[in-house]
């Protein structure tokens, strides 16, 4: 490879120009009006560190570096820069660029750092490198360029490898050289909408001068709406320039914009179309929405970089109601899939779910119209709906009054045989050898499995949600007109403490941790290594009496609640599979930074007995009878919602290793790239290729469509899916509002207290690990499984849910405030940013 390259070459590629370089490289090619120049290619930046000896020595410097510490990433800059200070460019490598240079006769020159990961779609590395403006003379060229490639190693640049995961061992960097651009104006242009996401809009923001004025944040600029079709602006916001970036005899300084200019348009209306007919050129040749910088100079634009975006918020979607008369909701059965849910679990356990959701609705409530009540999917989020017709509004009012005295008075038996049916039907299936069944049969087991999940969730919701709110809404009533003085509790206090799964899970865990405290060896081991690393070795074969006993009752509880989930959706890993989680839990327990389950359980139920007692003593006997009453029916009440969701998911770990047996076997015929890519088939896809296996047929690789459609579900994961269908402002009184904006967020009072504290906003367990103690669970909600994390917590934010939601029970046994329903806190709130949460008042304060 030689040192130097023409800026046009044909050959400039990532590898031997970097991003920036093959970037420039096209542009030219392409006859758009960049800056001539030419490249000093990664060959002379790995000669340079070879001569020097520098690779270990930069190896060495980075071992302590971690992204999530800023001082360790600024030792291991210092080290590297002090390194190539000292190092000297080779013989060959001076002359090289001293004759590519010789051609520019000593003209100022700009001199731009070309990484080999920058500038690609995946991962911009806007601004990691430096760029050098002014340079003039062939010493300072040769100084410059060293400066650039040095700056591979800038402490902003180590840590956004780390977090891209992008090995030091394979960066290498070249630098390009280019006529410096004497810009009046200069700025950058995005040929989509950066803030909105639109696809129909371009948006540009220009100053006087050079760009670093707008790239270093010293200057705001105008910013200009361009419509993508015509090239005619939509909006403009002139703003006020106060400083200006202009050349000096050896480099670049900032000065105050003449005062004519502070106020004035930086482009008029017809250069504002010129430049958007550019960005729709480099945007035809790339094929994808691009950030491109420019300049002005002497009446025309120079283009001076153009890079794909890669931060671009998915256009803004259409919310279609798919049945005319029916409102939508993200409540019910659509609370358990938080995210847009897999193409498998979409096209297979989603029409399920419906038919159980009817099958509920005829039982109870005589409602028979199949698009009377819906389970279905828009843009990839479940929502349930209800037809508003007079004569389901009419069935609905009357199964308000006779079906709900049917559900309290049989849900409890009724639920009680689904859960023997459920569980009926997993044994039977887990008394089967899946490497012996058919690739069909497994698919119809994951049906008949999930047929028994949707039943079973049916009977939860006609039996104990139903049973436990009403209960608690009587005796919440009754408390507060009968009983209740100024300054006692709220009705709440009298339900705590109150034995249920989610609490016998954590006393499980508890216990656990108790027993591990007895050897000092299994102690330091579960104490110092990391949670992964322990969970590694819960899988080897031995590690001594003490390690094998402990993975014998760490199976034991995980066999018992390992099925609990965290999204209802097939696709989206169970406790069981990954148990880090619960061994931070664990380790919290062993530290003692969680309290301990049965002095808490204790603690609330002397409580709630004294307050009882006190109660009791002033009543009459027709309100202590009454109070009595219903205080009783309460209590034993109060466990059932918690029960019930709680065995959701125990067809979950069987679905998952019957897909996960058919992923495999289509992994070894080249179908999928991996197992678990079978989610991201549909069912008609998955049944054909069953098929097929079964018969020996042709199959055909679907990798393709995999990672199409697996990118089409991240873009969506950014979306904020309306809570209700249609949008309507009468409608969006009656649930959380995904558009609030501002320092305050409203939501759901559902425990008491007030607390601030950093947020730790999470999207599920793959987010667990960054929790620390006295953090505020920033969640869109949670369910059992999440439990082991509020011990450590000190409030709780979600966007769906509300006062007799997992997170709001919970919430008010371990004494922290929640606010649920937000409506969009995982999206309003930054992920350690500080908040206050008030439960009292339901409002989370930004600042």
């Amino acid at each position: 490879m030689p040192f130097i390259m023409p800026l046009s070459n044909l050959e400039a590629t990532l590898e031997n120009v970097g991003g920036k370089g093959m970037s420039l490289a096209k542009l030219s090619r392409a006859g758009l009006p960049v800056p001539g120049g030419f490249h000093i290619t990664t060959e002379a930046y790995r000669r340079f560190v070879s001569e020097n000896g520098l690779q270990p020595r930069i190896l060495e410097a980075l071992e302590g570096a971690k992204a999530t510490l800023p001082a360790s990433l600024d030792k291991a800059s210092r080290q590297i820069d002090k390194l190539f200070t000292a190092a000297l460019i080779p013989s060959e490598i001076i002359a090289a660029i001293s004759t590519a240079y010789a051609d520019f006769e000593d003209a100022p020159v700009a001199v731009r750092s070309s990484a080999t990961a920058e500038d690609l779609p995946e991962a911009s590395f806007a601004g990691q490198q430096e760029t050098y403006l002014n340079i003039r003379g062939e010493q300072a060229v040769l100084e410059t360029v060293k400066k650039c490639w040095a700056s591979l190693w800038t402490a902003r640049a180590i840590a956004y490898r780390l977090k891209q995961n992008i090995a030091p061992a394979d960066m290498a960097l070249a630098v390009v050289v280019q006529k410096l651009v004497f810009a009046e104006a200069a700025g950058v242009l995005f040929t989509a909408n950066p803030v909105t996401g639109r696809r129909d809009e371009l948006m540009l923001s220009a100053a006087w001068g050079l760009g670093e004025a707008i790239v270093s944040g010293a200057v705001t600029p105008d910013t200009i709406t361009v419509n993508k079709a015509t090239c005619r602006l939509v909006q403009r916001e002139t703003a006020s320039k106060l400083v200006m970036t202009v050349r000096t005899d050896s480099g670049t300084r900032e000065q105050p914009v003449p005062g004519r200019l502070k106020k004035a348009p930086v482009l008029n209306n017809s250069q504002v179309s010129d430049l958007a007919r550019l960005g729709l050129e480099i945007e035809k040749l790339y094929a994808v929405p691009m950030d491109i910088e420019w300049a002005w100079a002497c009446g025309r634009f120079a283009i001076l970089q153009a890079r794909p975006i890669t931060a671009l918020p998915a256009p803004p979607l259409e919310w279609p109601v798919p049945t005319p008369r029916v409102i939508l909701s993200r409540g019910s059965f659509a609370e358990f899939l938080p995210d847009p849910i897999s193409p498998l679990f979409g096209t297979l356990a989603v029409p399920l779910a419906g038919k159980a959701s009817l099958k509920m609705m005829s039982e109870i409530g005589g409602i028979n119209d199949p698009n009377s009540y819906l389970v279905t999917v828009v843009n990839g989020y479940v929502y349930i709906g209800l037809k508003m017709t007079f004569n389901v509004i009419w069935s609905m009012l009357i199964m308000s009054t006779v079906a709900s005295k049917k559900m309290l008075s049989t849900g409890r038996q009724l639920w009680a045989a689904a859960h023997a049916k459920y569980l009926s039907v997993v044994r039977n299936w887990q008394d089967r050898e899946l490497t012996k069944l058919s690739a069909q049969a497994m698919l119809a087991g994951v049906r008949e499995i999930f047929t028994e999940t949707a039943d079973y969730y049916t009977a939860v919701q006609t039996g104990p949600i139903p049973i436990s709110l009403t209960s608690e809404m009587i005796f919440s009533n009754i408390y507060k007109m009968l009983v209740k003085r100024k300054g006692e509790p709220a009705a709440p206090t009298f339900l705590f403490g109150s034995e249920n799964q989610a609490l016998r899970a954590e006393k499980s865990l508890f216990d656990l941790a108790m027993w591990a405290k007895t050897d000092a060896s299994l102690l330091e081991t579960l104490l110092n290594e990391p949670s992964d690393r322990v969970c590694q070795h819960l899988s080897e074969s031995s590690g001594g009496a003490a390690w094998d006993e402990f993975r014998t009752r760490f199976a034991a509880h995980m066999a018992e609640y390992g099925h609990t989930i965290y999204d209802l959706d097939f696709a989206k890993p169970i406790p069981a599979d990954d148990p880090a989680p619960l061994v931070q839990a664990l380790k919290a327990y062993l530290d003692g930074t969680a309290g301990n389950p049965y002095e808490r359980q204790k603690a609330a139920l002397e409580r709630r007995e004294q307050l009882t007692q006190a109660v009791v003593k002033r009543l009459d006997l027709l309100r202590r009878k009454i109070f009595l009453k219903q205080l009783k029916w309460a209590q034993e009440s109060a466990p059932l919602r918690e029960d019930g969701i709680a065995d959701i998911g125990l067809g979950q770990p069987l679905i998952r290793s019957l897909l996960a047996e058919f992923g495999r076997r289509l992994v070894q015929v080249g179908v999928i790239a991996r197992a678990g890519d079978i989610y991201w088939l549909e069912a008609r896809e998955a049944d054909a290729l069953a098929a097929a296996l079964d018969q020996d047929g042709e199959l055909v690789s679907q990798a393709g469509l995999v990672e199409e459609r697996k990118s089409k579900w991240q873009a969506l994961r950014k979306v904020v899916p309306p809570n209700v269908l249609p949008k309507n402002p009468l409608l969006a009184r009656f649930a959380p509002r995904e558009d609030q904006h501002g320092d305050m967020l409203k939501g759901s009072g559902a425990s008491a207290g007030k607390v601030t504290a950093r947020a730790c906003v999470m999207r599920g367990p793959e987010d667990f690990d960054r929790m620390r103690p006295g953090d505020v669970i920033v969640a869109v909600i949670t369910t059992p499984a999440w439990t082991p994390l509020f011990v450590r917590a000190s409030a709780i934010v979600t966007d769906i849910g509300g006062p007799l939601s997992h997170s709001s029970i919970v919430a008010r046994e371990y004494g922290i405030p929640a606010v649920l329903g937000t409506g969009n806190a995982t999206r309003r709130i930054l992920d350690g940013q500080i908040i206050t949460v008030d439960g009292n008042a339901g409002i989370v304060s930004l600042k």
